[in-house]
This record gives C-alpha cells, sequence and structure tokens, in this order.
C-alpha cells in the first residue's frame, strides 16, 4: 500500500478528463498507484440521485442503491456535519442500522478502513471523495499521514471537474428562508431536541416539521443534518 507517485501528473491526468468514463478510467490508475483496494467520487443531490465513479464491485454499487444506504450511512451523516477529512473508524457505527450497513459492505468487498473528504460546491453542492483498503489501524494510519494531504487536493480535482461537464446537476439556487425556518434550523444546529425547538418558538411540534421540511426542501436537502450543514456553508444561519 502507498508508493512514490508524481501528484502533478495525476492532476494532469484529472485536468484532461472531460467525461464520467475519463473520470472513472482517472480513478482507477490512481488506485492502482496508491496499491489500495478502492477510490470513489460520490455526489448525491438534492433530488436524492446519485452520480459519481468507484472501483467498488457492481454488486455493492446496485446494493447501496437498493437499500438507500445513503440516507443512513455514517460515512455521509457524519461528513455532512464536518468540513475535514474523516477516518471512518472515528465515526459512531454502534447503532444497529449502522452495523447492519457496515457487515454488508464488508460482505460485499468494501475495505475496513476509510478516509472521505467532504467536498462542498456552489448552491449547497455536496460530494465526497474517498480511500478504501483493507489493513490494521496503523498501517492506515501511515498511509493517511503520508498522504491525507495530497489527496485532499485531488478530492477538489474530482469535484471541479465533475461541476464541469455536469453542469445540468448543479443544485438551483435556493430560495430565501422564512424566518420562522431560520429559527428552527438554527435552534437545531445548536443541538436543541425537537421538543425543546418546539418549546423555545412556543410552536406545536407538528408545526416544527412543517417548518424544517420547507427549510430542508429550499435547501435542496437530504434530510435535517444536510439541511443544517447546507445552511451553514451557504452562511444563512449562524451558531
Amino acid at each position: 500500500m502507498g508508493t512514490e507517485f508524481n501528484l502533478s501528473q495525476i492532476l494532469e491526468d484529472l485536468e484532461s478528463t472531460s467525461t464520467l468514463e475519463e473520470m472513472s478510467a482517472a480513478a482507477l490508475r490512481l488506485r492502482d498507484m496508491l496499491k489500495i483496494d478502492h477510490i470513489t467520487y460520490h455526489w448525491v443531490d438534492g433530488a436524492g440521485d446519485q452520480y459519481g465513479c468507484t472501483t467498488y464491485p457492481d454488486a455493492w454499487a446496485e446494493r447501496y442503491r437498493e437499500k438507500s444506504y445513503h440516507r443512513i450511512d455514517p460515512v455521509i451523516v457524519g461528513c455532512f456535519q464536518r468540513f475535514h477529512p474523516v477516518n471512518w473508524k472515528k465515526l459512531d457505527w454502534s447503532g444497529k442500522v449502522s452495523k447492519t450497513l457496515l457487515q454488508d459492505a464488508l460482505e460485499h468487498g468494501v475495505g475496513n478502513q476509510g478516509y472521505s473528504i467532504p467536498l462542498r460546491g456552489p448552491g449547497g453542492q455536496f460530494a465526497l471523495f474517498t480511500v478504501n483498503h483493507t489493513c490494521d489501524d496503523l498501517s492506515w494510519e501511515k498511509f493517511v499521514e503520508v498522504y491525507g494531504r495530497d489527496l485532499i487536493l485531488i478530492a477538489h480535482y474530482f469535484n471541479r471537474k465533475a461541476l464541469e461537464f455536469e453542469k445540468e446537476r448543479q443544485p438551483d439556487a435556493a430560495r430565501a428562508l422564512s424566518p420562522r425556518e431560520v429559527d428552527a434550523i438554527t435552534l437545531l444546529a445548536m443541538g436543541y431536541s425537537r421538543a425543546q425547538v418546539a418549546h423555545s418558538l412556543s410552536i406545536s411540534e407538528h408545526t416544527l416539521r412543517v417548518y424544517i421540511e420547507s427549510a430542508r426542501s429550499k435547501l435542496g436537502a437530504l434530510n435535517t443534518t444536510h439541511a443544517i450543514a447546507t445552511a451553514l456553508s451557504r452562511g444563512l444561519i449562524v451558531v
């Protein structure tokens, strides 16, 4: 795992891509250079449509879509809440649903180690770039230490190119949130429970759900966590 490679050459390789197929080929070459199991660029848009390229087995990619795992994947949920790269081992996999997903992934050839880089673009666009491998924790920590900075730069090249040749997938500019929607999302971002938010705003939880769903729709978010992350990234709320 890991080898000396020419970062400039890799970036030039990515710069010359103009289709998803070419991006997929570049991902394969990078995977082989790094001598790791898998590389994935994953973009889920506001409509829930998934787009990107991966070296995961086709069976796992199909299984992931079939089960709509993107809605409960600890990697996606965790990265929505962060702006820095995430080591999978530091995420919360304790829940029953998360454990089921993880076991399913391992059975489909996904490695036990992962390093995902959150990517944010115009209009609240959110994507992930992930490297994945099977090895012990110490070996993975050394790999990330050596290649982490280069991977961040490579990840942003993947995202920039995807935005260039998939312009129709770029999120529409969000409609402005109402004052009540801003209040609701802000309090949730501060860690308040829904019951606490409803009490603070002197509204019922049913009315709160209406505000949250309206804000989520305007932001093109997949769920409440995504809505909070998008509102924060756009400066629509301040916590």
